[in-house]
């Protein structure tokens, strides 16, 4: 299996590339506090299965799926800052956080199959 096919991988890019557009609409000193922290919290999630994907061995693939979900829960975090402040619409803000719920789905699916104990795979 190619990193590319798991739904839980291609679902989290997609969703940082969303958040990408948006925060690049935001002035200076609302990118630079909060837009920053909120783009690289959701490019950390893609980014921190690719490398656990990378690593061959289960245990690393677990790991870096856990390190995946804190990232998910910091987006999530810093996306009702980017709300309560008045930087995202009602709209984006609904669309985005139902992703990260999906998303922590998958990524809890995924970590299950990743782990020595549980070697059946699912599609996510």
């Amino acid at each position: 299996m190619k990193l590319e096919e798991l739904n839980v991988y291609r679902q989290s890019m997609d969703m940082a590339e969303k958040v990408w557009v948006i925060v690049a609409g935001w002035d200076y000193f609302s990118k630079d506090t909060v837009g920053k922290q909120l783009v690289k919290a959701a490019d950390s999630i893609a980014a921190n299965l690719s490398e656990g994907f990378g690593r061959y061995h289960y245990r690393e693939k677990t790991n870096f799926g856990y390190y995946s979900r804190g990232s998910l829960y910091e987006t999530k975090t810093w996306l009702r800052k980017s709300f309560t402040r008045g930087l995202i619409t009602d709209d984006d803000y609904e669309y985005l956080i139902n992703e990260t719920e999906d998303i922590g789905i998958r990524l809890n699916n995924y970590i299950r199959s990743t782990s020595k104990s549980n070697k059946i795979t699912t599609e996510f």
